[in-house]
């Protein structure tokens, strides 16, 4: 479970598909390169009778002078005071020194490229992904409910590239990359990192962080960037919908008692149990969806509709399926209604997909 309590790293935008870290390859290489100098030391050193030093009148080489011999034609430097003598002393060099030093040059030269490379390449995809992000989803918290609201989203056909999520959990940042999500590594409670996830151009925002405090203070936040947004929170406490209500949020979902009460239900009435968890599994059995009006339904009862419906939307408002106000359906009504799981959740039905909505004009 992802939370907000220990210091974040400050609005990092981590993209997926990105294996390891430029600076993990450049300690991987300097220590090829370390390797490559080592060898090359132990191996003139050990040869060193077919070497001679044209500064020491007594031609004695030693790990220092083996050590300087090798910096320096690793380097290309060459100054010519130490040099094979020995034909296995040079034909050491021609067969191993001589390769050897090709693989520590590129091995310099190219990490150095490689990082320069890579970073700059990252800063394009960053950029690119900015200019492109627009209409998206923002998750806040990528804990199991977080996963969850992301699967369901996906489900429904929403893309992984229109999702940000926001944790500043280095694991969970693994995590969603490895779920093909861009991920935003800081706290969502400040303004910066939700500006990183471009929470202004965002049409929904979902907050499932576990604590009711970092709940409240992302929703304010949330909505003082972005009055337009649609948020939803989740409490873990039922005595704090009315608070995470005033700060901005739009639906509030409360896990306890969700929980509990399922719980209850399926100690008392293990087959209503059953259905209401059918209900709350995505993919299997019955599914709640909500659709548009189709114009054949008009002025028809929702009782009398295939599917069965448990609640109209009208003006903005939600009417259970039985309160008078809805006892006709009208243009431009939506309705929630129980379907089989099979079926796309947001389609009218199977074979109807074509048929005009009631809230467009008739030819």
């Amino acid at each position: 479970m992802s939370t907000f309590s220990h210091q974040p790293v400050v609005g990092r935008v981590s993209l997926p598909d990105r294996t390891r870290s430029p600076w993990w390859e450049l300690g991987r290489r300097l220590l090829m390169a370390l390797g490559i100098l080592v060898g090359t030391v132990l191996l003139v050193y050990f040869d060193r009778e077919g070497y001679v030093d044209g500064n020491d009148p007594r031609n004695e080489i030693s790990l220092l002078d083996a050590f300087y011999y090798t910096t320096v034609t690793l380097s290309t430097t060459g100054y010519g005071d130490i040099a094979p003598e020995s034909p296995q002393a040079r034909l050491v060099n021609a067969l191993v020194i001589t390769p050897a030093r090709i693989a520590f040059l590129v091995l310099l030269i190219g990490t150095t490229l490689e990082v320069l490379a890579s970073q700059g390449r990252e800063m394009i995809r960053v950029s690119r992904w900015r200019k492109k992000m627009d209409e998206h989803f923002v998750v806040v918290g990528y804990g199991t409910k977080g996963r969850s609201a992301i699967d369901t989203l996906v489900s429904n056909g929403h893309r992984r590239e229109a999702i940000v999520v926001v944790d500043p959990s280095a694991v969970a940042v693994a995590d969603g990359n490895r779920d093909q999500l861009v991920v935003i590594a800081g706290d969502a409670t400040r303004r910066g990192v939700l500006r990183q996830a471009g929470v202004e151009k965002a049409t929904h925002v979902i907050i499932t962080t576990d604590r009711d405090d970092s709940n409240v203070l992302v929703t304010l936040t949330v909505r003082q960037l972005n009055p337009d947004a649609w948020i939803v929170a989740a409490v873990r406490e039922h005595e704090n919908v009315p608070l995470m209500r005033q700060s901005g949020a739009n639906a509030v979902i409360t896990s306890s008692d969700a929980v509990g009460r399922l719980l209850g239900l399926s100690s008392m009435s293990p087959m209503l149990g059953s259905v209401m968890e059918d209900l709350m599994t995505y993919g299997e059995g019955l599914e709640v969806a909500e659709r548009d009006l189709l114009v054949t339904e008009v002025g028809k009862q929702p009782q009398s509709l295939p599917d069965q419906v448990i609640a109209v939307i009208r003006d903005e408002k939600v009417y259970r399926y039985f309160d008078p106000v809805v006892s006709l359906l009208a243009r431009g009504d939506r309705l929630v209604v129980v379907r089989p799981a099979k079926e796309l959740p947001w389609a009218p039905r199977p074979g109807t997909h074509g048929e005009d909505l009631a809230d467009e004009d008739d030819d």
